[in-house]
């Protein structure tokens, strides 16, 4: 039995020994917060200036006026004499359809006007005679204004053969498409040997005059944006080429997937080098605004909103405050609210931070 009574000893020992060190240690007098050593940080010294901000927005150079070419006549097209990327000038034929049913039209309308012009000069001579009879007592009225009602038929029929025979004429001219502008051909609609309907695109010419830079922008920047922004437009893959633009139209509604909006710069006098297509960044300041910046790394969190960590220079201890972000980049925040100039911010070392610790700036003695 004695060795059962030892062993139960030693067992209730080893289970009370760790309870009573917690006890023990609990007992003890807790450290005073004050005694923890000074934290070092770097700091600076916030004041209100101000700051304009730089929009950059990539984009591409386009035509600012396009032209869609197309045949005012359907039909099958035999010829197409342009490529994309070829220069043309006005009345140059591009295209040509089958003219074979114009032509057709055309010899019909040419034969309708010669025998309506027959027509006419049988109803004119025929009138010529009944007039003189009349004059003389010869005929009756009567045949005289049936004469005189088959001239003026005549005249109607030769009339509408003459208008039919313009209409047949300008069919035929229809079936060639000629350029009416001078630029570049930027697309193409149809091949030879298809059948295209009127109106269908064949050609899209980029006209010479006036350069645009296209951009997609969204509605924050296009509400911040001064009245009459002067934009600098560059190259993407040569920042030298440049041109100075001014925006000359806002599409009314955003896009429906990006939920941006589409807006042309006009260029002043582009170089050469800013081809059509060719992909450009562009450059605008926004208005000034007074506000405070300070470096990120200053940045915190406190009841969930921004927050910064603010020495007293009395008592070098700090304290946090809560601000508000007007804007922020990888490097700098710019502060709407919570600073007003003058503050001493932490910026590093904030992380062992908390009310009323004392701190050392660096640079200080001890």
């Amino acid at each position: 039995m004695l060795p059962l009574t030892v062993s139960r000893q030693r067992l209730f020992a080893l289970l009370l020994g760790p309870a009573l060190a917690v006890v023990l240690a609990g007992c003890e007098p807790t450290a005073d917060a004050n005694s923890a050593p000074v934290r070092p940080v770097r700091t600076v010294t916030v004041a209100r200036g101000h700051t304009a901000e730089q929009v950059i927005l990539t984009g591409h150079v386009n035509a600012e006026k396009e032209s869609a070419l197309a045949f005012r006549i359907g039909g099958r097209i035999i010829e197409r004499l342009a490529d994309i990327g070829n220069r043309v000038e006005p009345d140059q034929i591009l295209a040509k359809l089958d003219p074979q049913d114009e032509l057709n039209a055309l010899r019909s309308a040419q034969a309708a006007l010669t025998a309506a012009q027959g027509q006419l000069v049988e109803a004119s001579n025929n009138f010529d005679r009944q007039q003189q009879l009349l004059e003389r007592g010869f005929t009756t009225k009567v045949l005289f204004d049936q004469a005189q009602q088959n001239l003026r038929t005549a005249q109607s029929r030769t009339d509408d053969a003459q208008a039919q025979l313009q209409i047949a004429e300008d069919r035929v001219s229809y079936t060639q498409l000629k350029a009416n502008v001078v630029g570049s051909i930027t697309a193409r609609g149809a091949e030879a040997g298809e059948v295209v309907q009127p109106g269908q695109m064949i050609f899209q010419v980029a006209r010479q005059e006036g350069r645009d830079a296209v951009f997609d922008v969204p509605a924050q920047v296009i509400r911040s944006a001064p009245p009459d922004p002067t934009i600098v437009v560059a190259l993407t893959d040569d920042r030298s080429v440049t041109a100075m633009g001014r925006v000359r139209q806002v599409d009314p509604q955003a896009d429906p997937v990006t939920r941006t909006f589409r807006v042309r710069v006009s260029l002043f006098d582009p170089p050469p080098a800013m081809l059509l297509g060719a992909t450009v960044t562009g450059r605008m300041e926004l208005e000034a605004s007074p506000d405070i910046s300070i470096p990120a790394s200053a940045l915190t969190s406190y009841n969930n909103h921004p927050a910064v960590w603010i020495v007293d220079p009395s008592t070098l201890t700090v304290s946090v405050r809560n601000i508000e972000v007007a804007r922020f980049d990888p490097g700098t925040v710019a502060v709407s609210e919570g600073l007003t100039g003058g503050e001493i911010v932490v910026v590093a070392g904030i992380q062992a931070l908390y009310p009323g610790r004392k701190v050392r700036l660096l640079g200080s003695p001890s």
